[in-house]
This record gives C-alpha cells, structure tokens and sequence, in this order.
C-alpha cells in the first residue's frame, strides 16, 4: 500500500543564484543512509546520490525531451509531494521474500515552453531510482527521448560491456577516467566507489510501452541515457547490423498518449552480499496481474525447476531421441525436456506422443521457437493455442536482439498472451530483465548474457564467470545454459561447471549437458536435489568480482555452498556460521589439482562452528551439499 503525505522527509528549498531561481530537493532512505537529491540551477534539472555522505552519482543532468522540445531545460519546479511505500511479496531467485521499503516524493516540473510533467523518486535502503510522467491524449502520438547522464565518482572501477550481439558481450574492467568517449554499455552496469567505499549497480525497471535504455560514456566519466530506437525498415531483426548501422538508420519510437518512463535506477550496496540480495528492480515492477497469477509466483501452472536440451550436447534430434531424453530427465529428477527447432516439421500426434510419453517419467515439454513467428498477432495465439491443446508447458522464444519500443511491445504481448494460455517462457536474444519476474511471473528466464552456447568460441572463460553474478545476474534471472562435462567447457574444471547452475540464477535451469554425461558424473546424486530457486542467499566475504563469487544458499533446511574460482589456484577456509542449529552431513566436490575433468568426493559431518578449507585450481570450483541430520 502506498500513502500520500504532505510533510515529512523531503526537504525542499527555494534560494537565489546569480540571479536565478535554484531549487532543491532532498529525500533519504528509510535508514537514514542513502540520500537523493534535485536541482534546478539556472532552470537545468540535475540529480545525485550520496551515501553515508559518499559520492556515488556526482551533480548529474537530467535530459528528458518530447518531440525535440526539451522540456529538463529552462524549467521550474513545484514542492514536492511525499509518500511511503512498506510491503512485502514473495518473489523467486536470490530468496523468496523481498521487502519493498521506501521513502518516495512526486514533484510537477513546467518547462520554458509551459508544458508540464511529473518527476517521481523514491529512496530505498538499497538504492534509489527516479522516473518522470508527461500526460499525452488518446490518439495523439509523441516522440520522447533521453539524454541523462549518470556522473560516476573519479576513481570508481566499472565493469561493462560493448553490447555485442545486443547483450551478449564479455565484461571488461576500466577506472572510469578511462573509458573513452563513445564507449557503450548494457546495462546492468557495476562500479565498484572510490577507496573500496561500495558498490553501485545503473540500470533500469518497470520496462514497459517505452524504449529499453543502454548507456555511452562521454569520456568525462559520465554515462548518457540512449534509448533502443526503432528498426530500419528492411531489417527484420537486429542481429542482422550492427551496433553502429543500428544508430545510424533508426528513428525515435512514438508513445501514443500518456508518456511514463521507466525507473532509471542505482542500486547502492555497501558490499557484495547486499548487491546480490537487492530487491529494487522487483520493488520498482508492478504486482502481477491476479485474474491471471491469483496466487503471484506460487500459481499452481508456474514451475521452477530443471530442464534438459540437446542442442548444445548432443542427441538425436527426433521424437524418439527426444522420448530417450525425458526418460533420462525422468532418472535425474528433472521436470522438463526442452525440445530445440527440428520439432517444426512434426505433427500434433507426434508432439503429443512425446507429451504424453514424457509424463510417465514426471517431465513435461519446453519447445523452441524463433521470435519472427510471434511477431504476428494470428500467427502468434496459433502457437500458443497449440501448444496449450497438446501439454506443452513452455516455450523458449529466441532472436528478439533488440529493444525498441515495438520489442518492448511484442516482450509484453507474449508475456501476457502465454499467460492467458498458462504457458511459461524463456525468451533468448533479448535484452536484460527490468522486473519481468515480479509483473510476469511466468517468465522462467531470459538470456540477455553471454552464456555457455559460446563455449567453442576460445576466450577465457573463467574470469567471465566470476564476474557474472555481480553484474548481469545482479538484475535478474538469466539462461546462461549452464554446466558442461566435455571440450566446450575449455580451462574450467567440471567443480566449476557444477558451481555455475548453483551461483547463477534461472527459475528454471536449462542444462547445457547431455542428461547421460550428468547421470554418468560423480555429483549426479547432487543434480538431483539441486534446486532452481532459493530461500536465501548469502554472499561470503570472500567474493571478489572477476576473482572469486562464493555463495552459500539455502532451501528449507538445505545448504548449499558453490564456489567458482577465477584463475588465481588458492585454498580458502569457510566459516560455516551460516548454517542453522543442528548437526549436518556434508558431501564435499573438489577438484583434484591434476585433472579438470574430475571430482574428489568426501563426505564430512559438521556444525555452524566449524570450517571447511576448499582447495581450487585456476578455473575450479567448490561445492558442498550440507543436509540437517534428524535427531
């Protein structure tokens, strides 16, 4: 519940500058810590961010225009109107309760030119995020754009990459000084504050009827707001440009009507284990629709759970190949079997056949399907009305690649369409999530990542995955395909492959093995328990991006412990103090120093006092199973 306020915790000020007018207004956090901040200094808009009085956006502008008319210059604003949000949901990934606490302020703005538009804030414990409204009328369409800039504090590191393939690029690590004017960069993206003072997290939420937002460095350590614009005329889909072809050919994207955009955001952590557990991008999302979700993520036709997939791992591609596949999923415990494209030429019999087959072994049917075939409203409820009268329970939609506003629209438009048929999605080719869990949640996941499928391409894979979790992973689940025993999985040791399903967050898993190569490994026993969403996750202190993401995470009185080692051999010891009361059986999966490509096993008997010392090669991994003892 949200509730009004005409006083309270925002501080607004009215003083004379140089002869102008300059305004200010100031909101904090719920603890006090973390403070947002406006001005209008000579009629411009700016914005910052401090926490604990710690720089972590400079004085930055705000550039918000409609139809070329930039309405953040020249402007004044109003006293600001304040609310507070305080509510609870339950929610899937990191953990299964998300608190969404904030301080929050609307403020009516008027330009130089009279219109008038709405800037909203709000302040959380865990960051802040900002949005502004323009009231439109019906049939009546307009042209917003962007051009904020997020000014980073000299001395920040930041972690980003190139958008490669839409989102598909490998993360590189710049002090901010260095990254060149022109430079992109997909959001989420990272920084770590000066003198190790924190962390910030710029991306946005509540995606949604707008174009999606990347960022390029204006060589000033700024970040400047780009919207995705709309496709050249010609050019199906985006992957066939490229970035810069992109930007040239495109053209603005029109809003009919009311113009909202959505909540540009900063996470603010003072450490990793607060990064990985934020709840603003979900905080900031609407509540799912309950004629559709009654009962939010816990609708009885939304299942996490784990899949497996021959594309990447071999199998034979035919529906007795795919009957052999659910009936290993069915040894492993798995849910699903998710079909690749060669089921296009199949009839209904046979696509039910194998529905009907696989549900003797409990797994049920994901079949893939190019996103040109969704594109077309008829063609797009043919599908999901067939896949509802045959069983299938979800469909992997690939080669999205783009973000305009008409992406954003067929984003939604499935979503809420798969919804109506109880149909869960894994969309690929897409861009990064913006709080899609929360409003749909029978988006299971989504790529936006540069994920496993990339496994022949040789670069290095092992600092790529230890920078995952504390950047992209950061804003929501993604299908990086996870865990692979043969040549694909290049430097990294099976420990770590077995690490990455643990660490990265998807509501459902789609393994990269083939099912035999996992029935065949010593950890088959810990794939078969191994869950796709968690009660709780902590970070260890450990952790270090780009060097080591070590996790512990539970699921009912279950712990779990997964480590992915960087390329630094080390032998760490973990402090096990978080496990709860009670004695455990641990079973341990370490690597041997001599062989990636196998698994010492131990099994060990232990309480919240003790340690383990996990020894890990370059590439390795570490993983325990503790499992509470009855009395």
């Amino acid at each position: 519940m949200i509730r009004l306020y005409k006083i309270g915790f925002v501080l607004w000020c009215c003083v004379s500058a140089v002869g102008a007018l300059a305004q200010t207004a100031t909101l904090k956090s719920p603890d006090g810590r973390i403070t947002f901040q406006w001005w209008t200094t000579e009629g411009q808009l700016y914005f910052g961010v401090t926490k604990a009085g710690v720089p972590v956006i400079e004085k930055s502008p705000l550039v918000f225009s409609v139809d070329g008319d930039v309405l953040t210059a020249g402007c004044g604003a109003s006293a600001p109107q304040s609310y507070k949000v305080n509510e609870t949901y339950a929610i899937r990934g990191v953990h299964s309760q998300a608190v969404n606490n904030a301080n929050g302020m609307k403020m009516k703005v008027q330009s130089v030119s009279g219109k008038e538009f709405t800037v909203e804030a709000r302040a959380y414990n865990d960051g802040i995020a900002f949005r502004l409204f323009f009231a439109g009328k019906p049939g009546v369409k307009r042209v917003p754009d962007e051009q904020t800039t997020f000014v980073i504090p000299a001395g920040s590191w930041m972690w980003y990459h190139d958008m490669y393939a839409h989102y598909e690029g490998l993360h590189q690590r710049k002090e901010i000084t260095g990254v060149a004017n022109g430079e992109w960069a997909a959001p989420p993206v990272t920084i770590e504050l000066p003198e190790r003072k924190g962390y910030a997290c710029i991306t946005e939420a509540a995606l949604k009827n707008y174009a999606g937002m990347s960022l390029q460095a204006d060589g000033r350590c700024g970040l400047v707001t780009r919207l995705g614009h709309s496709q050249p005329a010609g050019y199906p889909f985006a992957h066939d440009y490229s970035l810069e072809e992109a930007v040239r050919l495109s053209v603005p994207a029109a809003v009919e009507g009311d113009i909202l955009t959505p909540w540009r955001s900063v996470i603010v952590a003072d450490d990793l284990n607060t990064l990985v557990n934020t709840d603003l991008i979900t905080n900031l999302s609407p509540a799912p629709d309950k004629t559709l979700f009654p009962d939010g993520v816990h609708t009885d036709w939304v299942k996490p759970g784990r899949s497996v997939w021959c594309w990447m791992d071999g199998g034979e591609r035919t529906p007795e190949g795919m009957k052999e596949f659910s009936r290993l999923a069915g040894k492993l415990g798995f849910e699903y079997n998710t079909v690749d494209a060669f089921w296009y030429k199949w009839t209904d019999e046979q696509i039910k056949d194998l529905v009907d087959y696989s549900a003797k072994f409990g797994v049920k049917i994901w079949l893939w399907r190019h996103g040109r075939d969704v594109r077309d409203p008829q063609k797009r409820k043919e599908l999901f009305d067939r896949c509802q009268r045959l069983g299938v329970v979800g469909l992997k939609l690939d080669a999205f690649s783009h973000e305009s506003k008409e992406f954003i629209d067929l984003y939604q438009a499935c979503l809420k369409e798969a919804a109506e048929h109880k149909l869960m999605l894994n969309i690929h080719g897409s861009n990064k999530p913006t709080g899609e869990l929360r409003t749909w949640p029978n988006e299971m996941s989504r790529e936006g990542v540069h994920g496993l499928e990339y496994g022949k391409h040789q670069f290095e894979w092992t600092r790529h995955n230890v920078t995952l979790p504390f950047t992209r992973f950061v804003a929501g689940a993604g299908d990086y395909t996870p865990v692979v025993f043969g040549e694909r999985r290049l430097e990294t040791s099976w420990c770590h492959q077995i690490a990455t399903a643990l660490v990265f967050n998807s509501s459902v898993i789609f393994f990269g093995a083939h099912p035999q190569s996992i029935l065949d490994n010593p950890a088959a026993d810990l794939f078969r328990t191994m869950p796709a969403e968690w009660d709780e996750t902590i970070v260890l202190p450990h952790s270090e991006i780009g060097e080591i993401a070590a996790f512990a995470r539970r699921k009912g009185d279950t712990w779990y412990l997964a480590v992915l080692n960087g390329k630094q051999e080390r032998t760490l010891q973990f402090p096990l103090s978080f496990l709860n009361d009670g004695w455990y059986e641990g079973t341990v999966y370490k690597d041997r120093p001599g062989d990636g490509a196998s698994i010492k096993k131990e099994r060990v008997f232990c309480r919240k006092t003790d340690s383990l010392t996990g020894t890990m090669r370059s590439g390795g991994g570490y993983v325990v199973l503790f499992t509470l003892m009855k009395k």
